[in-house]
């Protein structure tokens, strides 16, 4: 798998196709990069800059970082469901 490019490279390629000089497909070719690229990263910096709709790159972070919150939680919760169940028991049963 390729390197992938810097993000200077990208924001500027993303300003070459928003300039409307040259076709998509042309830009594309001069900078060596696929036509798709170039159009993916044009669909990512129109989200990200609110253009257009979708989820951004900080949702994608926060989504996660909440989820693995959840995950944790929850792995807590169980074990304190676990030792109030062995100490109820611990209580209950006769000695």
């Amino acid at each position: 798998m390729p390197r992938p490019h810097p993000p200077e490279f990208r924001l500027r390629a993303v300003a070459l196709a928003r300039e409307r000089a040259k076709p998509i497909a042309e830009i594309a070719r001069d900078l060596g990069i696929s036509e798709s690229c170039l159009r993916h990263w044009i669909a990512k910096s129109d989200i990200e800059e609110g253009r257009r709709d979708g989820v951004t790159a900080a949702d994608r972070a926060e989504t996660v970082a909440l989820r693995r919150k959840v995950r944790t939680l929850e792995m807590e919760n169980e074990v304190l469901r676990r030792a109030a169940a062995y100490f109820a028991r611990d209580s209950i049963l006769p000695k």
